[in-house]
């Protein structure tokens, strides 16, 4: 009889749930045990006061919380990570961008060339980025202002790193300069994907190559470019706290302090670890619900070629 009977059929599919399940065991128990096992303990640490190494752990309830509210280096840290995902993101993904449209649609000698320049940052260690950029940054022998000294341009050298108003930005810049030829290289390859006869057809209609990017290019890779943003944005919360620690440690004075180094300096520095775990809480609160107001922004109906 083909198909066998519905109970054979039934212990086939029991087999079958059973081999599935086995498989997806061991990923499962990993799972639980390195992610959801420290988050549940993240959230329950953040409602006691405790330095992290006494045996005295006293219940605070919210108190952690509230505490956040009058402390004016936490919303330092907060204002600060929240203009460098703003800008850093809006550089790295236009700047990316047009560079990926350039590189994919223009005939240019040594393309391969400056694609593995602009490429080779995003496969070096972040604190060995740090460590460049400390030394372009540096105020004495800095490459920096060695060059404006050069160039008799001595009015516009600066303290970059200890500077208040400029210490943030140059985080920033490090930032975009890791970033950028990771994120060319995966737009240029959607776009590699877009078929030539598209292109064509709007060339014929009298169609600028501005016009083919906002009409064809654009459109075409937006589900490529939602991914990545979304992704970016989350990763530029670990990558300005790697970044802050190796260049700044958070000053002077606080003053490039982010969210996650200044989690890392409450718990692990001022053995103050409920507060540092409700910082820690906060940060997941503020990456999820950017996760979803991005999401929400960017979500388009797919279109197809």
């Amino acid at each position: 009889m083909p198909g066998g009977s519905p109970s054979s059929i039934g212990g086939r599919r029991r087999g079958d749930g059973l081999f599935v399940l086995a498989c997806l065991l061991p990923a499962l128990v990993l799972f639980a045990v390195f992610m959801i096992v420290p988050t549940v303990n993240v959230f329950r640490m953040s409602f006691y006061t405790w330095s992290g190494f006494s045996p005295d752990m006293r219940f605070a309830g919210l108190g952690n919380f509230t505490r956040l509210l009058d402390d004016e280096q936490f919303v330092r840290a907060f204002q600060n990570t929240v203009a460098l995902l703003v800008v850093v993101t809006v550089v790295t993904m236009g700047v990316g961008l047009f560079l990926a449209a350039i590189m994919t649609r223009q005939r240019l000698r040594g393309r391969a060339l400056f694609r593995f320049i602009l490429y080779v940052p995003s496969v070096l260690s972040v604190v060995v980025i740090a460590a460049i950029f400390s030394a372009i940054l540096d105020q004495e022998n800095g490459l920096l202002n060695g060059t404006l000294r050069l160039l008799s341009l001595d009015g516009l050298r600066q303290v970059w790193l200890g500077d208040q108003q400029l210490v943030l930005w140059s985080v920033a810049f490090a930032m975009v300069w890791q970033s950028l030829g990771y994120y060319m290289v995966l737009y240029m390859s959607g776009m590699a994907s877009i078929p030539e006869e598209l292109y064509e057809a709007s060339a014929l209609d009298g169609a600028t190559a501005g016009r083919q990017f906002f009409a064809i290019t654009l459109p075409l890779i937006w589900q490529n470019l939602r991914t990545t943003l979304t992704f970016f944005v989350m990763s530029a919360v670990n990558l300005s706290f790697v970044l802050v620690r190796a260049m700044t440690g958070g000053g002077p004075d606080g003053s490039s302090e982010v969210l996650l180094s200044y989690m890392y300096k409450q718990a692990y520095t001022n053995s103050s670890y409920g507060y540092g775990m409700a910082i820690g809480v906060v940060i997941f609160a503020f990456s999820f619900l950017v996760s979803l107001l991005v999401s929400r922004a960017t979500r388009r109906e797919p279109l197809q070629f």
